[in-house]
């Protein structure tokens, strides 16, 4: 994505290699990391988001390449620093012994920014259960903690590994508003990695898709919206005219009324030459992000996702 000449990366990675004994874990990673953004990390599970997530937090160290976040090495981030990010893990690991509200008290006291008004807001939204043990907690709830902990300081950084896998539905809508409202605070910066595409899509403004251990994608999204179209012709006489041909479609079917495909848009209007003459109809679509991560990650659409 552009940015202006003037605005530095929060996090500049460059030849990022990882390697756990024999096997690579990342390869060759290069990514810049703007700020004002909600950036989603997608891909299969064991693609290397995990792994490159904790090189941007200081708990792996390359095995070749760089990674710095605020301009330093990770691994050497002073108190200061640290204070500007958050993470929520996936696995949300917490200490289980303690009650909700004595580990909300002992995570706050650690920062002197702690939004105590932003606290008492989430508190009441999702619900907190705050005399409750954490180890007694449900996985849905233990999230809700977890990702507390993260914004209660409002950090710069915003890190989330699956954060909504455990929420119900009515909690995934609240916290995905929940980042809406932190991005429109100047500087802030969301990246977040999810297997659930239809939550992600109505938030990130740009993608970062990562297979085997390397980004192979890293877009804004109405720039990824516009790569990709869905197109439907429908003939308006008897029959679509067998003399049109799809050989450039990523994906066809067709029938004697109609023709249903994928295609790039560099081949759109190649497409519309060929039903000028035929009488028939064109109507284009973009595509849902599940749809396009298939096309990028599995070099396929399914029929029955259109």
């Amino acid at each position: 994505m552009s940015q202006a000449i003037n605005i530095r990366p929060i996090v500049e990675i460059k030849g990022l290699t990882k390697m756990f004994k024999k096997r690579t874990a990342l390869e060759d990673v290069n990514l810049d990391i703007f700020p004002d953004h909600i950036i989603g990390l997608l891909g299969p599970d064991g693609c290397g988001k995990s792994t490159l997530i904790r090189h941007i937090i200081g708990q792996h160290i390359p095995t070749k390449g760089t990674c710095l976040t605020f301009g330093r090495e990770p691994s050497k981030l002073g108190s200061k620093d640290l204070m500007r990010i958050g993470y929520v893990h996936q696995e949300g690991q917490l200490l289980n012994w303690m009650r909700v509200d004595q580990l909300i008290q002992y995570v706050s006291s650690f920062y002197p920014g702690w939004n105590k008004e932003l606290e008492l807001r989430y508190i009441n939204d999702f619900d907190i259960r705050m005399k409750d043990r954490v180890g007694s907690l449900s996985p849905g709830q233990r999230q809700k903690v977890a990702i507390l902990l993260a914004i209660g300081h409002e950090p710069d950084l915003l890190i989330l590994d699956e954060p909504t896998s455990e929420l119900d539905p009515i909690a995934r809508a609240q916290f995905l508003e929940l980042l809406l409202n932190i991005i429109q605070q100047e500087g802030k910066t969301i990246l977040i990695a999810s297997h659930i595409l239809t939550d992600v899509e109505k938030i990130i403004d740009q993608v970062i898709m990562m297979k085997d251990g390397r980004i192979i994608e890293n877009q804004g999204m109405d720039n990824l919206r516009e790569r990709y179209l869905h197109v439907r012709l429908s003939t308006l006489s008897k029959e679509l005219p067998r003399t049109l041909t799809f050989e450039k479609a990523l994906f066809c079917e067709r029938d004697d009324c109609q023709a249903v495909m994928v295609l790039e848009n560099a081949y759109f209007d190649e497409i519309k030459e060929q039903v000028q003459a035929s009488n028939c109809r064109i109507d284009v679509h973009s595509l849902p992000l599940e749809d396009l991560y298939k096309i990028i990650i599995g070099s396929r659409v399914l029929r029955q996702d259109l």
